[in-house]
């Protein structure tokens, strides 16, 4: 288990803050004292100013359509490939799935939590089309209809956006057993990744989904899913609805399977630059063009994947000063981490 400061990403490490306009960023940077208190003072005053609960309901009830707003005015030029993607989850390119198994010690630890969970969320109809498990053979799924079932590696993109992490993915592993997944809250997003050159009917299949809702079903059967990759979404959620979204889709994961995440941490320059009546509720806010986010601590986000028996593999911090170097402007990026497993029962 990780759960300290986050792997060398880079070796820039800033020594001599005289030096700190001499490159782009800087990795595992230190806040000091003062640092992190202006930083709660200005969040404490984002919280004491925030909207009246009739205007979040504009934002909370039309979640989706501010999405869909959001991908029809930047289409796909605005994204670029997450190239730091293998270099920060290497799993997605592994070839032998025995790594991603759990140590023993860590299977016990959590396995009374698991079972638990599982029996208070079990409901008779999970899944979309209804199937029976082959326990024979756990890696192919009955259902002849379903895109992937076929394939011995599946992998899913929660959030997938214009596609800019499973394209690459796709592109990288190309062994002829992986089927990917991807789903977005916004049909304008999944019709990005359906009309972009690389989209493969055989390879993958994107479609709607709101993470957030009980009524929704997922086209996959529990414990088909290798992975579960989850990069800048979670955010987009309430807090009070981030347990039962994840509890939902640890159902779907294969025991041994994971999920990768990676979201906006606590005192990330996006937070500290919000001004008054943007907060709707403690850290939880709206941006300009109404589309929602959250920002996490490292507790939060164990609290949340281990309450849904998962056990953790990682969790860490990542502070990186970026700067302008024409500007002369600092900038203080923080983000979280993690990767959770489910045990093997």
């Amino acid at each position: 288990m990780q759960s300290g400061k986050r792997p060398v990403f880079g070796n820039r490490h800033l020594t001599d803050d005289s030096k700190v306009f001499q490159h782009n960023a800087w990795d595992n940077v230190e806040w000091t004292e003062d640092q992190e208190n202006q930083a709660h003072k200005i969040t404490s005053d984002q919280t004491e100013n925030a909207m009246t609960e009739e205007s979040q309901q504009k934002y909370l009830e039309n979640a989706a359509s501010f999405w869909d707003k959001f991908y029809e005015k930047h289409d796909n030029k605005f994204f670029k490939d997450r190239h730091w993607l293998f270099t920060e989850f290497p799993e997605l390119i592994a070839t032998d799935k025995k790594t991603l198994s759990p140590d023993d010690s860590e299977i016990e630890l959590q396995k009374q939590t698991y079972e638990k969970t599982k029996k208070e969320n079990e409901s008779e109809d999970t899944v979309l089309f209804p199937v029976k498990c082959d326990h024979e053979s756990p890696n192919k799924l009955l259902q002849a209809d379903l895109p992937g079932s076929n394939s011995s590696l599946r992998y899913m993109e929660i959030g997938c956006g214009a596609g800019n992490t499973i394209f690459p993915v796709l592109n990288v592993t190309q062994d002829p057993n992986l089927f990917l997944y991807a789903c977005d809250y916004s049909q304008t997003a999944v019709d990005l990744v359906k009309s972009h050159k690389n989209y493969d009917t055989s390879r993958c299949y994107a479609f709607v989904h709101d993470i957030s809702s009980t009524d929704q079903q997922f086209p996959m059967p529990e414990e088909s899913l290798d992975i579960v990759i989850m990069i800048f979404v979670l955010s987009a959620l309430e807090f009070k609805n981030m347990h039962s979204a994840i509890q939902r889709i640890v159902k779907l994961l294969k025991p041994g399977g994971m999920i990768l995440f990676r979201d906006y941490g606590r005192y990330d320059m996006a937070q500290l630059r919000f001004k008054s009546g943007r907060c709707l509720s403690q850290n939880f806010y709206t941006r300009g063009d109404g589309t929602l986010v959250y920002f996490f601590t490292q507790e939060e986000v164990r609290d949340v994947f281990t309450a849904a028996g998962l056990v953790e593999k990682q969790n860490i911090v990542d502070r990186r000063l970026q700067v302008n170097r024409a500007r002369q402007i600092k900038m203080y990026r923080v983000w979280v981490q993690a990767k959770y497993q489910k045990p093997t029962l």
